[in-house]
């Protein structure tokens, strides 16, 4: 597959999503969360040529943020140059979970999350940003789907944009339109920087199963994972059991 067309591609179907969602509005300040993975490289570039094309400006800035304790180590020099190519300023903050990882009761992976969000959203207030932009796809969604619905009895997922801190930030989701397949077959020609070290649980945790999960469920039907994500806009409350009246 040629680059630039595949690139291309990739520009109209998130242009699209940007569009109908409404995640872009003049003089937005977007904190843009990279976590060195390929995902993260490829909102930035694309939320870069955006903005050449948009009648209106709109400013980007990245943030890495470290987690000590869990071994996960991305390219930081990496990060830095990559955001310079693109002209986006780029900042690095480090965070310790301290005695979270044992004392809270909670996984590894959701107590790593819950600091690095934490992380960004102060960096985005202490910035003057509107918005903070974040690399999750279509498979990110459906996962997070299963998840709730398997493990906490809920229908939730991942909205295209959350309004967080009495309308402060708003949290955005450009790719999520886009399945992880598409994501990596033009990753692969773009060659982004590779992390340095994974994570430790990143085979040993709840995600991980799920995925297996969808991978069956894909099996099944071709379009599974297609109809499943439509499925979250064409909810029929009255044919669901609802609450007790």
């Amino acid at each position: 597959m040629d680059k630039r067309k595949a690139f291309k591609r990739l520009c109209q179907k998130v242009g699209q999503t940007i569009y109908k969602q409404k995640l872009l509005a003049p003089g937005d300040k977007i904190l843009i969360g990279m976590s060195g993975g390929k995902d993260s490289f490829l909102l930035l570039e694309l939320l870069d040529e955006r903005r050449k094309h948009l009648t209106f400006p709109i400013e980007l800035i990245a943030i890495h943020v470290k987690i000590k304790e869990l071994g996960y180590s991305a390219d930081e020099e990496a990060l830095k140059r990559f955001c310079s190519q693109y002209k986006v300023p780029f900042y690095f903050v480090e965070d310790s979970i301290g005695s979270d990882l044992s004392t809270s009761g909670k996984a590894p992976c959701f107590v790593c999350s819950w600091h690095r969000r934490k992380n960004i959203f102060q960096f985005a207030q202490s910035m003057g940003c509107n918005k903070v932009a974040l690399g999750h796809h279509r498979d990110d969604a459906l996962q997070t789907f299963l998840l709730n619905l398997i493990y906490h009895g809920s229908i939730s997922s991942l909205p295209y944009q959350l309004s967080m801190f009495d309308g402060q930030i708003t949290l955005i989701r450009p790719l999520l339109d886009l399945s992880e397949k598409e994501i990596l077959a033009y990753t692969r020609l773009a060659n982004y920087p590779e992390e340095i070290k994974e994570c430790a649980y990143k085979n040993n945790n709840k995600r991980e199963q799920i995925k297996i999960l969808l991978q069956n469920i894909r099996k099944l039907h071709p379009l599974a994972e297609k109809n499943m994500f439509r499925s979250m806009h064409n909810i029929f409350e009255e044919y669901l059991p609802g609450k007790t009246k």
